[in-house]
């Protein structure tokens, strides 16, 4: 286990105190956990906290990270996310050092009433792709399910196992109105407005009306079904793409085609997200995780061992296929289909290694000049990022498989 510790100005007892909630006080209980726990060669993580920091070269603030001492300043914000991220950040790059893949994402294990095995998926995406609801969603109670976390989690190279790095949850507000019972398991909240009902009694205004992107810290309670640690090793991992090009769900076969294809994770940001830039525009996030602090290439290795040692692939588009939106419902659907082993992929067209699920509503179109073209500007963004990557980074480039993978495709294509 690894400690972290929080200096805040005073004023800023709110934001400790969500910060204390978010994760796990160091009671007795994990005190004498700790004592017990396997030892690491590693620094505890300090986040030190001014808000009222000022800088004319920095006017959006600064957060500064020295990965070699797990040390990180935070100027000039005031956001309670940026003090979860920065912690975050520091825990997932030493778990990267320790033989684990660092995961911004869902998992949840589907146990079986039958004779059919477990089944531990996880689901890859940014803030708003819906990484979420596909975690917790119950399956009309078709399964017993458990869920690790639905935001950062890590699974152990030596055995897929894995632990969960928050006890809560962090939650837009949006989606709870007044009256909501998810209500009650609000601990705090950020960016909400507050009114009066017709007794006088405080109530709050979740939706995003004045301020965006309201935010709770959730206790874990509010998921009766959660789990710290699944031992069993991972058998899925889903890549969230909000790509119009792709089918609701693609299965993807050859390992180091996987691990580029999350490398060059394409979807859309959400004003989830506390960045600056234009939303609902497609980017390009490595595996959905923007809070790295080493090289990329690390990553992609270890996700590289990950399908090597059998755990499989799909791409799930939560936006929508030639302009028919993907909803809720669907994604369920095909998820189901892949943990019963009842999904019948075809051919994606000519690109090989590539397979797609047949799902009424949404027939493949044929593969013509104008949809080849569509999937080629598609995957020439993802080369071209990779590219630039490697020019940007040549101490830490990419590998060349990783660049040929794409260019097979692109070859496939022109056929």
């Amino acid at each position: 286990m690894v400690c972290a510790h929080l200096m805040v100005p005073k004023e800023e007892i709110n934001n400790l105190y969500s910060w204390l909630l978010n994760f796990q006080i160091l009671d007795e209980e994990f005190k004498n956990r700790l004592r017990i726990s396997k030892k690491y060669e590693e620094n505890d993580i300090f986040v030190f906290f001014d808000p009222k920091w000022k800088h004319p070269e920095y006017p959006d603030g600064l957060v500064y990270f020295d990965t070699n001492h797990n040390c990180a300043v935070i100027l000039g914000l005031n956001y309670f996310g940026e003090l979860k991220k920065a912690t975050l950040t520091l825990a997932w790059a030493t778990a990267a050092r320790n033989g684990y893949v660092a995961c911004h994402g869902g998992l949840k294990i589907f146990k079986q009433n039958n004779d059919k095995k477990d089944f531990v998926a996880s689901f890859f995406g940014l803030s708003g792709s819906g990484k979420s609801t596909l975690t917790h969603a119950k399956h009309g109670q078709k399964y017993d399910i458990k869920v690790l976390h639905d935001d950062a989690f890590i699974i152990s190279i030596k055995d897929g196992s894995s632990i969960a790095l928050e006890p809560s949850y962090f939650d837009k507000t949006s989606d709870y109105p007044t009256g909501h019972r998810e209500q009650d398991f609000f601990i705090t909240v950020q960016n909400c407005g507050v009114t009066l009902d017709e007794n006088g009694r405080k109530m709050l205004v979740t939706e995003d009306i004045r301020n965006g992107n309201g935010r709770t810290v959730k206790s874990r309670f509010s998921t009766p079904n959660r789990v710290d640690r699944i031992d069993e090793a991972i058998n899925a991992i889903f890549w969230i793409m909000k790509d119009d090009s792709l089918p609701p769900l693609v299965r993807i076969h050859d390992p180091l085609m996987v691990s580029t294809m999350g490398c060059t994770l394409m979807t859309k940001r959400s004003n989830a997200e506390n960045v600056l830039g234009l939303h609902d525009e497609l980017v390009i996030e490595p595996y959905a995780n923007p809070f790295r602090v080493y090289p990329l290439v690390e990553d992609y290795r270890k996700f590289c061992r990950l399908f090597e040692s059998g755990v499989s692939c799909y791409i799930i588009n939560t936006g929508s296929y030639m302009g028919k939106a993907v909803s809720k419902e669907v994604s369920l659907d095909v998820i189901e289909q892949v943990v019963d082993g009842t999904a019948d992929f075809k051919p994606f067209g000519p690109i090989v290694g590539f397979d797609y699920l047949e799902y009424e509503g949404y027939p493949l179109p044929n593969f013509d000049n104008a949809y080849k073209k569509l999937i080629r500007e598609r995957m020439q963004i993802r080369l071209n990022f990779l590219l630039a990557f490697n020019q940007k980074y040549p101490q830490t480039a990419l590998p060349v498989g990783a660049i040929s993978r794409l260019e097979k495709v692109l070859q496939d294509l022109e056929s």
